[in-house]
């Protein structure tokens, strides 16, 4: 459970403020329809987050050790140093193409999403947690939390909390993952 704990925890504060979650909000001020707009995101996450955890789990199987561990718990501090730079809208997701709300939303999200940092620590975790199921559950939950509420309250939400200080606590929890990973790669215990 550890795993997707984690995992619903990273994803969830790493995504707060980020261009996926901006995404949400542009969405749903369009469209204002938020159960299709919800359920895209949900089938757009799953599909891709089972995508980079399943290359995070077969990367792990084929790399493994000291090196590798060392190599996944930099990513993880690395991602701390990006999780301070703040995301810009999407402009092409301000512009949906025709179809419906649902459709648009799936494609957008799951475009916008490749390459994101929270799909990227998808891969980091499932590569961390050797489990496919438990990372992709968790980071699927973790983005539900942030992109939920986004899509019912708008731009509101992004106000209630300063995103400096969401980006710095998402910093703080990568880096800390990192760091654990490192450590327990150079003690050798099970990280």
């Amino acid at each position: 459970m550890e795993a997707l704990w984690t995992s619903a925890g990273l994803v969830a504060i790493a995504e707060i403020g980020d261009k996926t979650q901006l995404l949400a909000i542009v969405l749903a001020a369009r469209f204002r329809a938020p159960v299709p707009i919800i359920l895209g995101i949900l089938c757009a996450t799953l599909l891709n987050h089972a995508g980079a955890a399943t290359l995070g789990f077969l990367i792990a199987q084929w790399l493994s050790g000291q090196i590798f561990q060392l190599i996944v718990g930099g990513a993880f501090v690395m991602m701390a140093a990006w999780a301070l730079i703040p995301d810009k809208e999407d402009e092409r997701a301000g512009q949906p193409s025709a179809g419906s709300v649902f459709l648009t939303t799936l494609v957008a999200f799951f475009l916008v999403e490749i390459g994101d940092k929270t799909q990227i620590a998808t891969s980091l975790l499932a590569a961390r947690f050797h489990d496919i199921a438990l990372v992709t559950t968790g980071t699927t939950l973790g983005m539900m939390l942030a992109n939920v509420p986004a899509v019912f309250l708008g731009e509101t939400v992004t106000r209630m909390v300063p995103l400096s200080y969401v980006r710095a606590t998402a910093a703080v929890l990568l880096a800390a993952t990192g760091v654990w990973v490192i450590v327990a790669a150079l003690t050798g215990s099970a990280a």
